[in-house]
């Protein structure tokens, strides 16, 4: 166990605060008594810019940084901005990892995503895929990024002893995710969907593909609390996968989200559209086997997401 981490007067950097990740590891970090948390948004610090972050970790020392924050989006915005997802987020890694080298910080945890794999991975996919195999097309200019910060972490561990880290969540969901209409992942897009259905009393849902296909999902606050336990329990060069090990078909997650949505009228499913890779679920038995392993279920998870989307969506709109 780290030593300094159960120190709560530690400062702790966690960029990209108000997203999915970075708000919920701030929310772990506040129950776990860590007063010194360093935010700052977008306006307040560009992490595009090299000189900006160096001077911000000039002045304020982070002993630890979470780098949680990068730009993201869906296959569409991918297609559409491909210089902007490679670059912004080559740029945001690049500055905060070699400003934390410079300025002394005692560990720092870079945050990927499942994307990185081979578009044809071996399922249930293990960390040793990385770079087997041909990316999917539609989100390589990301991936590439992310990839090259695992691979920035371990050239710093190598060539100066840096201690940073990588961690690679699975599809996650819960508080502060993106409900938008047309750009939303699956789990959110059907919520959405199914709570306006329920409102404006149509009789049917459709929902693309067969519902088929098996995918994983783990709650935003089961990965905060990973990465706090990797920060105090893991040290090595190989990037870890954090998921929740449980497989669920699309249709089983539809009918989820309708009964806890309260959801009474039935669902089509529409296979004329495509169904997306058959099956896609991570290899997270290395994490398993340091100790830690998920606590949210399914179900609860998505109760919590729902009461949140209706305190913060819908009595906002």
């Amino acid at each position: 166990m780290d030593p300094t981490l159960i120190d709560k007067s530690a400062t702790i950097l966690v960029t990209g605060h108000r997203g999915l990740v970075g708000s919920a590891v701030v929310r772990k970090l506040r129950f776990l008594g860590y007063a010194n948390l360093l935010l700052r948004t977008q306006s307040e610090l560009d992490l595009t810019s090299q000189s900006s972050v160096d001077a911000f970790f000039a002045a304020h020392k982070p002993n630890y940084v979470i780098l949680a924050a990068a730009k993201v989006g869906g296959i569409h915005a991918n297609n559409t901005y491909p210089a902007d997802f490679i670059t912004i987020n080559l740029q945001i890694q690049t500055n905060v990892i070699t400003s934390a080298f410079k300025h002394n910080t005692i560990k720092l945890l870079f945050l990927g995503s499942s994307c990185i794999y081979p578009k044809f991975a071996p399922q249930p996919i293990p960390e040793s895929a990385l770079l087997t195999a041909p990316l999917e097309p539609t989100n390589e200019w990301y991936a590439i990024a992310k990839i090259a910060g695992i691979k920035m972490c371990q050239a710093f561990r190598i060539q100066h002893s840096f201690n940073a880290i990588s961690a690679m969540p699975t599809n996650l969901y819960g508080p502060n995710d993106n409900f938008h209409p047309e750009n939303s992942h699956v789990l959110p897009a059907l919520l959405r969907r199914f709570h306006e259905a329920k409102t404006n009393n149509v009789g049917e849902v459709v929902v693309w593909g067969s519902g088929t296909p098996l995918r994983e999902f783990l709650h935003v606050d089961d990965l905060a609390d990973a990465l706090v336990f990797m920060m105090e329990n893991y040290s090595g060069l190989e990037h870890v996968n954090v998921g929740s090990g449980k497989e669920v078909s699309i249709k089983e997650l539809a009918g989820l989200i309708k009964e806890v949505v309260g959801y009474q009228g039935k669902i089509v499913w529409d296979s004329s559209k495509p169904d997306g890779t058959p099956r896609k679920l991570m290899d997270s038995s290395k994490l398993a086997s340091l100790g830690w392993e998920p606590k949210i279920s399914l179900k609860e998870g998505l109760e919590d997401t729902y009461r949140w989307y209706l305190e913060n969506v819908v009595a906002q709109q």
